[in-house]
């Protein structure tokens, strides 16, 4: 199976049963909104004890950020935030353009799959918009604590 075909059944797969997608009770959330397309994703995470309890968000976007949405949160739920926040800003460094070790894509599991949305420009705003998001959380939650 070709790698484009398997980006594509990738994104449409999240999109169909982006099982993320979905309220929960939270602690932090934060709300991206993209005026070219319409995409208007929150992310809602539920933070304890320095580690991401739960994770999903909610809103409307196309196929492109409702996946990488849904992908994001299977990637963060569970792990200690230090950790998340390395997951988030490999993703959007990779989405830059930047060259990714192994170990880092193998971090990034299935969002690996989305590197090729770096040369699509009018799409880049669509799979970042919900790691952007949680990239915030984080940083506010960084700066809470001091």
């Amino acid at each position: 199976m070709s790698l484009d075909r398997i980006y594509t059944n990738l994104i449409m797969e999240h999109n169909k049963n982006a099982h993320n997608k979905r309220e929960i009770a939270c602690n932090c959330m934060e709300r991206g909104h993209n005026p070219n397309c319409g995409d208007d994703i929150t992310v809602q995470l539920n933070i304890e004890n320095d580690t991401v309890k739960d994770a999903a968000f909610i809103g409307i976007g196309c196929a492109i950020s409702t996946a990488s949405s849904s992908i994001l949160m299977d990637l963060i739920k569970g792990k200690k935030i230090s950790d998340a926040e390395r997951i988030v800003r490999n993703f959007l460094n990779m989405i830059k353009g930047e060259e990714l070790t192994e170990q880092q894509l193998e971090e990034l599991d299935e969002a690996a799959l989305l590197e090729n949305i770096k040369n699509m420009p009018a799409r880049v705003k669509c799979a970042t918009l919900a790691w952007n998001g949680a990239r915030v959380i984080f940083e506010k939650h960084e700066a809470n604590k001091n």
